[in-house]
């Protein structure tokens, strides 16, 4: 029975890694953008919360709702004013940006925060637990696992049903043809990288209340992100949340095996896959 509670918790932790690698996954298969500075903005919003948590009323989750909100606004302003003057078949001059962004970011973050670490105090829901069929869950990783099922649902109706939906998904397939019917297809990228930041911000929010940060926790969080978007297939939307259950799962089973691992087998399974399946799992599937 410990084995498969530690698996069931390893897709709980998956839910949340899968939502880590959304934002870098949106933001990549609309405009082709590797967007380097993903994981320092993950963590910038996890400081937004930080600071917003004395002001949010009822229950700290909320504060996830003010930090999305102006996320989405960053992403809006970060794409018209920075990277839509860098947009083109190179993508080169993009990652030197963003890159010079994660700089500044983290470099600001210490600046304004220190380095010490940090967390976002959820009160007793992050030591809360329930029994479900013999098994000890907690209740806070249960309620990641739900926002992400539903960041992910909600995302993938909007894209096929709305008529913003539809423009994204058009400039993404090409956006020259989109300009050609009188789009603007410059401020359909700044909605899309707003809507990126907006879901990186989320999971930026919730990773901070379970389990703390730093300025330098960037680049553990790019990475995570990277090898959700590629376990899963770069492009494919449902494949990114696959990838995030396997990689949370690889790491707390390797963790229960042996303590002092950390997060190197999941790394080493990311490998693995990659070397199997270059196009990540949604590839390996369609063949």
């Amino acid at each position: 029975m410990i084995w498969v509670e530690t698996i069931v918790n390893g897709l709980l932790l998956g839910g949340l890694y899968a939502l880590v690698g959304l934002g870098l996954g949106f933001a990549f298969g609309v405009m082709r953008i590797v967007n380097v500075a993903q994981g320092d903005f993950i963590v910038a919003a996890a400081f937004l919360g930080v600071f917003l948590l004395p002001w949010t009323p009822v229950h700290p989750l909320l504060v996830i709702i003010p930090v999305a909100i102006a996320a989405f606004g960053i992403g809006m302003l970060l794409q018209w004013l920075l990277i839509n003057r860098v947009l083109g078949h190179d993508q080169i001059p993009q990652i030197l940006l963003t890159f010079g962004l994660a700089i500044v970011l983290r470099n600001g973050m210490v600046e304004l925060f220190g380095a010490n670490t940090r967390s976002i105090n959820v009160g007793d829901l992050r030591f809360m637990g329930f029994d479900f069929l013999g098994l000890k869950l907690g209740v806070l990783p249960v309620l990641i696992l739900a926002i992400a099922v539903f960041l992910f649902a909600t995302l993938h109706l909007w894209l096929r049903k709305s008529d913003m939906g539809r423009l994204i998904r058009a400039t993404a397939d090409d956006h020259r043809i989109v300009q050609l019917c009188g789009v603007n297809f410059r401020s359909i990228y700044a909605v899309a990288m707003g809507l990126a930041m907006a879901l990186s911000a989320v999971a930026g929010i919730l990773l901070a209340m379970r389990g703390s940060f730093t300025p330098y926790s960037g680049a553990d969080r790019l990475l995570i992100a990277f090898e959700v978007v590629v376990i899963g297939g770069l492009g494919s939307f449902w494949g990114m949340f696959l990838g995030g259950m396997v990689l949370g799962v690889a790491q707390l089973v390797a963790l229960k095996l042996d303590p002092a691992s950390g997060l190197m087998y999941g790394h080493i399974v990311f490998i693995l896959i990659l070397i199997m399946s270059p196009s990540g799992l949604a590839g390996a599937f369609r063949r």
